[in-house]
């Protein structure tokens, strides 16, 4: 994702903001606190070539009279110190060195990987709709919380249908621990569970998604936040505008994590899915997209702290600082 155009906090020196267009800077700098213009810096007037002067003719020689200091390595001035080097004069060291000086074997114009060309450090974090992305521990703890109040609704709703599916199997577990106890590793003769066990696990599994599609989607077509997501302060909001979702986006981000609960049945591979999908945002860059924020085209952000009437970001940057 390449960085709009715009004013933003230099990374080089945190006290100026300079102009960015999408590929370098442009312009001077202008202090951090001053409001910047509408559009990038007036173009500067190229420099006026210097015509160099005729060099002067050599003087004649003379006698060379050395004044009190002088040394052939330094010309007049104090001698060096003890564990100076000579041949560099005072303040000298590795750091310092002419404009466009860079250590040695690093090109010119180096950057860190990833970053823009022209661009002195990381590029800025993305600020979707001017807020700060949520952090994948906010999204873990609020995802958490969530699976905590859909599992207490399936304690209520499927309960019965838990039991008698434990029922069906008691037989077989309680037949397995026997021979398991007795040093017995033979598999004949155990009893096998009914054909009501298959069903019953299949009606556990519907009513399961069905309580998921029913806390989340809803919540999210009209906030943008399930109850996890409110008590962490985070919300998914779409790419195109800061407006909320819809009940087609809310629904088509769900039923990327949310279906998969019907695969439990086969040999977990739903489970499997969705352990994948939570884990995709580590290694998503740079708005950290799960994905099913990358089906529904949204992207998680914090929520700002409101005082009164004033909304504060949870960034202590100054506004403007990302796209």
């Amino acid at each position: 994702m390449s960085v709009q155009p715009g004013w933003y906090v230099d990374p080089a020196d945190r006290e100026t903001r300079r102009y960015w267009d999408g590929e370098g800077w442009l312009g001077a700098p202008i202090p951090v606190d001053e409001t910047p213009p509408d559009g990038p810096p007036p173009v500067e007037p190229p420099p006026v070539p210097v015509t160099p002067a005729a060099p002067a003719p050599p003087a004649a020689p003379g006698p060379v009279t050395a004044a009190p200091g002088w040394s052939p390595h330094h010309g007049p001035g104090p001698q060096p110190g003890p564990g100076t080097q000579p041949g560099h004069g005072p303040g000298w060291g590795p750091q310092a060195g002419p404009p466009g000086w860079a250590p040695h074997g690093v090109p010119p114009g180096w950057a860190p990987h990833g970053a823009p060309p022209g661009w002195p450090g990381r590029p800025p974090e993305p600020r979707p709709h001017g807020l700060a992305l949520a952090g994948y521990g906010q999204r873990f703890t609020a995802r958490l919380i969530d699976f905590g109040l859909v599992f207490a609704l399936n304690a209520l709703v499927n309960g019965w249908f838990v039991w008698r599916w434990v029922q069906e199997w008691a037989p077989y577990w309680r037949e397995l621990f026997r021979r398991a106890a007795r040093g017995d590793t033979s598999a004949e003769g155990m009893p096998v569970p009914g054909e009501q066990a298959g069903l019953l696990l299949v009606v556990i599994l519907v009513i399961a998604t069905a309580l998921w599609l029913a806390y989340e989607v809803p919540a999210m077509a009209v906030g943008g936040q399930t109850i996890g997501k409110r008590v962490m302060r985070i919300r998914a909001v779409p790419l195109a505008a800061d407006q909320p979702l819809g009940f087609g986006s809310a629904l088509s981000r769900w039923t990327t994590l949310g279906m998969p609960t019907l695969l439990w049945y086969c040999a977990g591979l739903g489970l499997l899915l969705q352990l994948v999908d939570a884990l995709s945002p580590l290694f998503d860059h740079p708005l950290r997209q799960a994905l099913h924020d990358r089906r529904a085209q949204t992207v998680v952000v914090q929520v700002p702290r409101t005082t009164g009437s004033a909304t504060q970001n949870d960034s202590n940057e100054p506004s403007g600082e990302t796209p």
